[in-house]
Order: structure tokens, then C-alpha cells, then sequence
């Protein structure tokens, strides 16, 4: 019985062990488990902190600052925890994995455990030394002792002449804030990182320099932090800005710096931040980039230097550099498709650059073929173009108001690199209700200064004069994504001018289609009866193969506010245009009609019909304008002239007459031609039309002696445009007592004038013609000289064909009056053709400025060229006969270093 009882007690002592062991097994477990987390918690918390720190370093280098040795000893402990924790961990792992599998007995594993915890607890305090530690360390170790640090930076193709400019700004002592302007992808930080590079290697005189990559929304602050931290400057993180501009200011005062901001979109105001700015006696230097030229002068910029799209040359150059196969591109069945490309880019660097790349590993003719179709039609969807469009886009966003945005799209209606003129630009915005009429504002000066923002921002380019514009093909190809909301609703634009299309897109394609633009192909037929029930702007413009509208073609346009038919061939306006009752704009300059169609008068909202040059309109009936009592502006320059004529029957149509037009209470704008005496007398007698009349041609008045614009009841104030031809018997024109006399004139033209001796009968003063920027004459043979023409300023083109009395220019004997004023100060094309006694062009001390085009043609008496090489630098093209050059006098030092000259047939 006692050993049953003793069995017993001994049976129990074993369960209680067995049991107490198991609990402190599971107790242990789970403590190890807890401090398992905790440690792999505590070191993701530590990797935080030495990723802040780590960035503050970063940043610190890049504005030349040094790191301090105890950041660095800190960071080297933080990587002996972290290689610990990974051990432990591993360690952990495997104990898990032996104890899933049962290969060791339980006391071996609760040996391993209590090994592991210890560990576990000493890497834990470790790591919250560490942390504590943390608050305490600086990363600033002072200014670097280099007054420069090299920046990285693209290679540079193409620039010489731009690095010479800014290199020629730094050395001057007068100009001491430069800005460099120019659209996104030009290359701008390119060539300021390349200035700063140099520096290093060229040498400088300055005592630091400074550079600043700015931040959009913290401008200011921005350039107090780097150079701050450029100058070794500490200050608390709740500290003011006017402290630290302070301190700042009192660190720079006594040194000759250099300061470099890069990307500027705002106007920085260099007081708040603490530089001090840079004059004459501090010899200190400000040099920004940006993209907007208008931000140079509201930072006070007394250089502007705008980094130019890339030479043909040089962009040939660069993106064959890209692509990096000189022997693939110089195959004559790639080429031609990678000079496509090229020219598509525009010379834009980074254009050239994106899509150098993008064909780098291109080797068949099919895959640049489908590169040049696709950068024809889709550039969006060109590999790398996504890129570029985004850095454009910058630019577009930051447009001051949508109005612009909108303005700006508009723009990509037209060919890439095509010149638009401004006014007619403007127009078509009136037209499209973006521009609204105001009282007492002239909604046409609107437009030009909304033109003004958008060259300023760099979107718009000067066209080929400067009464044009013009959009980069890269632009446009991001203004007609944008347009498409970034290429998801590619259906609401169809816009494919000058592509050389005979045939019309298919009907389906103008269903959903806001806007349609098919200028400048070879239209041969439009679709029947398109239905275009959103369609507000349609251009056919310059399709001269286009003869015939089909007749129902405008039934379903209902919302149609833009028309342009102008430069096309067709002959008759189909009667379906009464339809288009919210049409605004219709152009239908350059046509072949003879008739407007009465349902024109059902145009109640029309403001602006264009019919300049239709030379074969012959009858407008009444009822065809009347009723356009909106009409704004009529044009009917050199074309329609039958103001006299009356209805001869009952089916005849009654003729628009100068009455009528009187009756149109919004008319500001008119265009008139007469053809005749009496056509010319009955216009004096409508003194209220005598203020809308900015274009007037008037042909074959025979009897009329001298034409007297002063009987005008505005004295021809608003004239623009005015036109004479085959007036046989016209010996000058009148012009009104006015000192300034035909302010607004912009073009004259004399046409076979067979008596004219002189243009003007009052001489012209300095204020008279101010506005005159082209002059035609021709067949006037009494005519001696044009001696009122040198003082123009504004004046940029002189033809003179066919005078045969025409002596000189200007006479020898007034040139002393004006010896002191400049002479043609913006003359660029002078052609003189067929002047048999012309013997002068100019007096030989005098020497055109700017001229680029010089036309030479059957003058035989002309024996000197009318520039001098010591004046002039930029010589002009000459076109001239050979045998005419050869006999020049030869001791012209101009000649011998004029271009080579463009020889024409005699």
C-alpha cells in the first residue's frame, strides 16, 4: 500500500512539473514573440529616422555643404543595429521552421530561446540609445571650401553664340541681373549650368557662388534656405523670414557674389530674401532662367537674352547624336524619314533628344516610317513625347486665365511654323465669342495684348513680319492634345491643314467634331450633307481646287459660329446657308462668286463678313445685307462697286447701295471700292460712313485731277489700306491740314498713274504716315521721287516697278535737312525693277540699317550698292542680272564682302 502511495505521490510531483514546464514554455513563447515585434517596430522606427537624416545630407551636398563626423558616426551605428536586427530575425525564422518539423527535444529549443531573448533585449536598447541620440545630431558641417560645385549637365550643341552673350553680360560692370528666357525644353538650365561649370574651370572673380533651383510655390524661401546654407548661416526653424533675410544680408554685403535661379515662375522680390542687389560698386551678378519674358522685366532684368530653337544644322547634329547610328542615318532609306522627324521638332532640344532616343534601336525603313506618320498625325502617342508634352504643360497652367488657354488652342487650328496674321487671328477669336465688345474699348487692342501674353509666355513666335505669329510644331502638336483633353476625345477635333488632301475625311469623322480645320490642302469635294450638330468652327480656306459647295452641305451646322471659304475657288454660295443662324464670322475674300444669295440676310447674329478681292462679284441685293443688323464689319475692298446702279425691271434685284449701308447701326469696320467719278462724289455725301471706312481702292475715276481726301468728314483718320489704279488723269492726292495726316494708313499702292508728278500735295511731317509699313507703285511715269519716304518708321517694304521718270529716291539737295535722322530706320525689302533713269538710291554717306532683301532688277544707271560695310554688319540678299554685278564699281569694299548675290533672268 505505501508503494502504491508513494507511486502515486511521485505520479503527481512529475504531472505538476510536466505542467508548471509547459506553462513557462508558453509564457516564454509568447514574451519572445512580443519582443520579436517590438524589435522589428523599434528599427523601422530607426530606418525613419536615418532616412530624414540621410536627405537633409543630401540636400546639404547639393548646396556645397560638408556632413559633420558625429552625423556619420551615428549613421554607421544605426547599420550595425540594423545588420543585428536582420540576425536576429534570420535566427528567429529558423526556430520557427525546426520547431514546425520536431527535430530537436524541448529543452534544447528553451536553451535556444532564452539565447535569442538576451539578444533580443540588448539590440532593444541599442536602438532606443540610438534614437535618443538622434535629437542631438547636426548634419551641417560648414561651408565647402570651393567658391563653385560642378553640376552635371547635358552636352551642349549649338550654342557658342549664346554662351559668348552671357559670358559678354557677366563681364559688364553697368547690367547686374540677367534673365534667360525661352519655352520649356530649349535647353535654358542646360546653358546656365554649363556657365556655371565653366566658371570652375575658366576661373572667376567672384568670392561665392550660388546656385538655386527654384520652387514654384515657395520662391523665396527657397533661395533663403540655399544660400543660407551656402554661407554656413543656422537659424531656428520658427525663425522669420525678415531675420533670416537679415542675416543674409549682413553675410553678403561684404562679398562679390554670383547668384544662379534656375526655373522662375514668380517675380522675386531679392529685398525680402536678403540679397542685396546687385550695382555697379558691389560688382555682384543675378542671372535667372525662365519662360516668360514678361517676368524678366518685373525682375528688373537689364539683359534679356532668349535661348533660340536649334539651326537646322545643329539639330541634325544633336538628334543624330541620340540615336547614336551616324551609317544607318546616312542610308538614304532612312534618312529622309529621320529628316522628317527632325523637322518636326522644330529645333527643340529636348524634342530632339526624347525622339533621338526613342529610335535609337530603329533599323528598318518600316519602323521610321511608322515614326514619321505617327509624329505627323499623333505625336501624343510617340514614345516619349508624354515627357515633353508635361513640361509644356507647366507653361500652359500657369497662363493667367482660361481665356488665354482658350486663345492659345485656337492657334493650333492653323499649320505648325505657319505665320498667322494677328488681326485676322483676332477676328476669328471676335468671331468664336471669345472676345467680347465693350463700349469705349477696342475689343481688336484686346486681342493683340492677349497675342502679347501668350509670345511673352513663350507659346507664340513672331511670324515670318511682324504683324504675324506663329506656333511651333512641338507646341502645336501639345496644343491640339491638350485640345483632345489629352487625347481621349481625339473625335471632337479634326484639324489636318496642309497634309495635301484631295478628298475630304469621310463623313462619319465630322459627326462629333467641335471644330474642323482642312486649310491649305487640294479639296477637290466636301461630303454632301454632313451632319455636325456640335460644329463651331469650320476653315476651308486656301483649298484652290475646291469649285463647288455641294447644296445641302450647311443644313445640319446649327451651331456654326466660324466660316472661312476665303482663297478657294468656288463660284456660287449654295442657298443651304441660311441655315447657319448662329454664324458670327464669314470670310469669302480670294473667291470667285458673282452673286450673294438673299438668304445671306437670314444671318441675323453675323458681325463679320469678309469679301476683300472677290473681283467677280458683281450684285449684292439689298436684302442680303439689310437685314445684318449686327454687321460690325463689311469688307469689300477690291471687289464689289455697283453703288449706282437700280433695279431695270421686275425681275431684277434691287443693288445694294451706300444708303443701305448707313442703316447698319453696329457697323464700325468698311471696306469700299468705286470704279467711277460719280461712285466717288455720292461716297463724300455719306459723311456717316466716312468714319467706318478703313480700306479703300478706288479705279478708272477718269477726270479726276487730285484726289481729295480731306473731303472725308474724318479726314481719312481710320484709314488703313487705300488703293489707286488707271486714274489717267490724278496729278497727286489732297491730304487735310492736319499735322498728322493719315495716322492709321498701313499700305499704300499706286497702280498706272499715268499723270502722277507727285504723291502727296502737302509736304509730311514726322507725325504724318506714322503707321505706313508697305509701299507698291507701279506704271507711274511722271512720278520723280519719293523723297517723303525716309523718315517712316514703321515703314518695311518699298516696291517700285516700271517709273520711267524716277530719278532718285530722295532728292540730293533735301538730304542735308535730314542728315541728322535716321533713314529707313526698319526698311527690310527694297525691290526697284524696270527704273530706266534711276541713277541714286541713296546719298553716299547715308547706308540702310536693317535691310535683308535688296531687288536690283533692269536699273542700268545704278552703279553703287546703297549700304557701307563699315556702317552695316548684316549685308542684305541682293537678286540682281550677272552682267549687271560684273560691271559694278569695283572699289566697293561692301560688294566684295556682300553674300554671294541670287542672279535673275533679265
Amino acid at each position: 500500500m505505501e508503494c502504491i502511495s508513494s507511486l502515486l505521490v511521485g505520479l503527481a510531483q512529475v504531472l505538476c512539473e510536466s505542467m508548471n514546464m509547459a506553462e513557462r514554455r508558453r509564457r516564454h513563447k509568447t514574451d519572445l514573440k512580443q519582443a520579436i515585434s517590438d524589435l522589428e517596430t523599434a528599427t523601422g522606427e530607426l530606418k525613419a529616422i536615418r532616412d530624414d537624416l540621410n536627405l537633409r545630407i543630401q540636400r546639404d551636398n547639393l548646396e556645397g555643404r560638408s556632413c559633420t563626423n558625429r552625423a556619420r558616426e551615428w549613421l554607421s551605428a544605426v547599420q550595425a543595429a540594423e545588420a543585428r536586427t536582420e540576425s536576429i530575425l534570420a535566427s528567429f525564422m529558423r526556430r520557427e521552421q525546426r520547431k514546425r518539423m520536431r527535430r530537436r527535444c524541448l529543452s534544447c529549443l528553451g536553451c535556444a530561446d532564452h539565447k535569442l531573448s538576451k539578444k533580443v533585449l540588448g539590440t532593444l536598447k541599442s536602438i532606443g540609445e540610438l534614437r535618443q541620440r538622434s535629437e542631438d545630431i547636426k548634419t551641417d558641417g560648414g561651408l565647402n571650401h570651393e567658391t563653385c560645385t560642378e553640376i552635371p549637365t547635358k552636352s551642349m550643341v549649338g550654342t557658342t553664340t549664346m554662351m559668348e552673350q552671357v559670358w559678354g553680360f557677366l563681364s559688364e560692370e553697368e547690367r547686374g541681373i540677367i534673365g534667360v528666357y525661352g519655352p520649356g525644353g530649349v535647353g535654358k538650365t542646360t546653358l546656365m549650368q554649363s556657365i556655371n561649370n565653366e566658371l570652375i574651370t575658366k576661373g572667376h572673380h567672384y568670392d561665392v557662388l550660388i546656385w538655386v533651383t527654384m520652387s514654384r510655390e515657395f520662391g523665396e524661401c527657397t533661395i533663403q534656405k540655399a544660400v543660407g546654407a551656402r554661407l554656413g548661416l543656422s537659424w531656428d526653424e520658427k525663425e522669420t523670414g525678415e531675420h533670416r533675410a537679415l542675416k543674409i544680408y549682413r553675410a553678403l554685403k561684404q562679398r562679390r557674389f554670383l547668384l544662379l535661379l534656375d526655373d522662375v515662375w514668380e517675380e522675386i522680390d531679392l529685398d525680402k530674401t536678403g540679397v542685396p542687389r546687385p550695382d555697379r560698386e558691389n560688382k555682384c551678378k543675378v542671372m535667372f532662367t525662365t519662360r516668360c519674358l514678361a517676368l524678366c522685366s518685373k525682375m528688373g532684368a537689364e539683359c534679356k537674352l532668349r535661348v533660340e530653337f536649334l539651326e537646322k544644322q545643329y539639330a541634325w547634329e544633336l538628334f543624330c547624336d541620340k540615336v547614336g547610328k551616324r551609317d544607318l542615318l546616312e542610308s538614304p532609306l532612312i534618312r529622309r524619314h529621320a529628316e522628317t522627324i527632325v523637322s518636326k521638332c522644330g529645333g527643340l532640344p529636348l524634342a530632339l533628344i526624347t525622339l533621338g532616343g526613342a529610335m535609337a534601336h530603329r533599323e528598318t525603313e518600316e519602323e521610321w516610317i511608322h515614326a514619321s506618320e505617327v509624329l505627323n498625325r499623333f505625336p501624343a502617342e510617340m514614345k516619349g513625347m508624354e515627357y515633353v508634352f508635361a513640361l509644356l504643360k507647366f507653361s500652359y497652367d500657369n497662363l493667367e486665365s482660361d481665356l488665354l488657354r482658350t486663345c492659345f488652342l485656337y492657334c493650333a487650328l492653323f499649320p505648325g511654323e505657319h505665320s498667322i496674321e494677328i488681326e485676322q487671328l483676332v477676328e476669328y477669336w471676335l468671331g468664336e465669342g471669345f472676345l467680347i465688345s465693350s463700349h469705349g474699348v477696342n475689343t481688336i487692342y484686346k486681342g493683340y495684348f492677349l497675342i502679347g501674353d501668350l509670345k511673352a509666355a513663350c507659346l507664340l513666335e513672331t511670324g515670318d513680319e511682324k504683324t504675324q505669329v506663329k506656333m511651333h510644331n512641338v507646341v502645336r502638336s501639345f496644343a491640339l492634345w491638350m485640345a483632345s483633353e489629352q487625347g481621349t476625345y481625339k473625335e471632337l477635333i479634326l484639324v489636318e491643314p496642309r497634309m495635301g488632301l484631295t478628298d475630304a475625311p469621310k463623313t462619319e469623322r465630322w459627326r462629333h467634331a467641335l471644330v474642323v480645320s482642312l486649310l491649305d490642302n487640294r479639296l477637290q469635294n466636301l461630303p454632301e450633307k454632313p451632319i455636325c450638330l456640335n460644329l463651331t468652327t469650320l476653315m476651308l480656306q486656301q483649298n484652290s481646287s475646291l469649285k463647288k459647295i455641294p447644296t445641302n452641305f450647311f443644313m445640319h451646322m446649327p451651331v456654326l459660329r466660324v466660316l472661312d471659304l476665303s482663297f478657294t475657288s468656288i463660284t456660287e454660295i449654295p442657298l443651304s446657308i441660311k441655315y447657319l443662324v448662329e454664324l458670327y464670322h464669314l470670310a469669302l475674300s480670294g473667291t470667285k462668286i458673282s452673286l450673294l444669295p438673299q438668304e445671306l440676310g437670314n444671318l441675323r447674329k453675323l458681325k463679320h463678313l469678309d469679301l476683300q478681292r472677290t473681283q467677280f462679284l458683281q450684285t449684292i441685293p439689298r436684302d442680303a445685307i439689310c437685314w445684318l443688323s449686327k454687321l460690325e464689319v463689311l469688307n469689300l475692298y477690291y471687289s464689289y462697286a455697283g453703288w449706282e446702279l437700280q433695279s431695270l425691271g421686275e425681275d431684277d434685284v434691287e443693288e445694294l447701295g451706300f444708303a443701305d449701308l448707313e442703316l447698319l447701326e453696329n457697323l464700325t469696320t468698311l471696306g469700299i471700292t468705286v470704279l467711277s467719278l460719280e461712285s466717288l462724289r455720292t461716297l463724300y455725301e455719306f459723311g456717316a460712313l466716312h468714319k467706318c471706312i478703313q480700306h479703300l481702292h478706288v479705279e478708272e475715276c477718269n477726270g479726276l485731277l487730285s484726289f481729295d481726301l480731306s473731303s472725308l468728314s474724318n479726314h481719312g483718320r481710320n484709314l488703313r489700306r487705300l488703293g489707286i489704279k488707271s486714274c489717267h488723269d490724278l496729278e497727286y492726292v489732297v491730304t487735310p491740314t492736319d499735322v498728322d495726316w493719315l495716322p492709321s494708313l498701313e499700305v499704300l499702292t499706286l497702280h498706272s498713274l499715268q499723270k502722277l508728278s507727285r504723291v502727296w500735295g502737302n509736304s509730311v511731317s514726322q507725325e504724318c504716315l506714322r503707321n505706313l509699313r508697305c509701299i507698291n507703285i507701279s506704271h507711274c511715269h511722271k512720278l520723280k521721287n519719293v523723297s517723303w519716304v525716309p523718315q517712316l518708321p514703321k515703314l518695311e517694304t518699298i516696291d517700285l516697278f516700271d517709273c520711267r521718270e524716277l530719278e532718285e529716291l530722295i532728292t540730293d539737295h533735301e538730304s542735308p535737312s535730314i542728315e541728322d535722322l535716321e533713314m529707313y530706320p526698319g526698311l527690310k525689302t527694297l525691290s526697284i525693277r524696270d527704273l530706266p533713269e534711276l541713277s541714286s538710291i541713296l546719298p553716299s554717306r547715308f547706308s540702310f540699317q536693317k535691310l535683308e532683301t535688296l531687288v536690283i532688277i533692269n536699273c542700268p544707271r545704278v552703279k553703287k550698292l546703297p549700304f557701307q560695310e563699315r556702317v552695316q554688319t548684316n549685308l542684305p540678299v541682293v537678286y540682281c542680272d550677272e552682267k549687271w554685278w560684273e560691271e559694278l564699281e569695283q572699289d566697293q569694299p561692301s560688294k566684295e564682302l556682300c553674300c554671294s548675290p541670287r542672279f535673275v533672268p533679265n
